[in-house]
């Protein structure tokens, strides 16, 4: 029993460790959850998305993406523009009041948009795949092979389990948000962690 709850607890804490940093997909999860627009779906592909990277990462493939340098650079210029644009973006939203008040009242944005800008926001962006596939991976290539699925597991339920929280949670702040001055400000930080995690991605791609 304890060589599954051992390497379990461990993937969780690990997992969670990574997970919970400050960054693009945990500040759209908290936006759009505090916008209530389509939360619920937005942290299932969000969990989906890390477990499945999880589960390659712990299968082996955390080797095979370091390997390989084109894969890396590739990656990094493109989740680097593309957050550049959100950044913009909330910026935008952030300078224009009637935008802010137009949002709130407004209903949430199709589910094919939320889909596509969760998948962007989870998959271009390389830090997911070191987190995940790499250091996940090599962590949980420490583990015999019996013991390795409940490392990968353990790092799966922390990641649902914050998803689901940071979404469903963000409606407590509701009440604040009906002012268009605290939608300013949170649009301001999500645009400058944006800027910092593409900033961030270009010097890696150079370096």
């Amino acid at each position: 029993m304890f060589a599954i709850v051992a390497p379990f607890i461990k993937g969780m804490g690990i997992g969670a460790g990574l997970i919970i940093a400050i960054g693009a997909q945990n500040a759209y999860v908290l936006t759009q959850g505090l916008r209530g627009n389509n939360q619920l779906l937005i942290a299932g592909i969000c969990a989906l998305v890390d477990a499945l990277l999880i589960t390659l990462g712990v299968a082996g493939m955390g080797l095979l993406v370091t390997s390989n340098p084109l894969l890396l650079q590739i990656t990094a210029w493109a989740g680097a523009a593309f957050l550049f644009f959100y950044g913009i973006s909330a910026f935008r939203a952030a300078m224009n009041p009637e935008v802010l008040k137009a949002r709130q009242s407004s209903g949430p944005d199709s589910i094919k948009k939320a889909v596509l800008t969760t998948l962007a926001v989870s998959l271009l962006n390389p830090h997911v795949y070191l987190d995940t596939v790499v250091l996940l991976g090599s962590v949980g290539a420490q583990y015999p092979e019996d013991t390795r699925f409940w490392f990968g597991m353990g790092a799966v339920v922390a990641s649902v389990l914050w998803f689901f929280s940071l979404s469903l949670g963000a409606q407590w702040l509701a009440p604040l948000f009906q002012r268009p001055q605290a939608w300013r400000v949170l649009d301001c930080l999500v645009g400058i962690v944006m800027w910092l995690i593409a900033g961030s991605l270009v010097l890696k791609a150079l370096s």
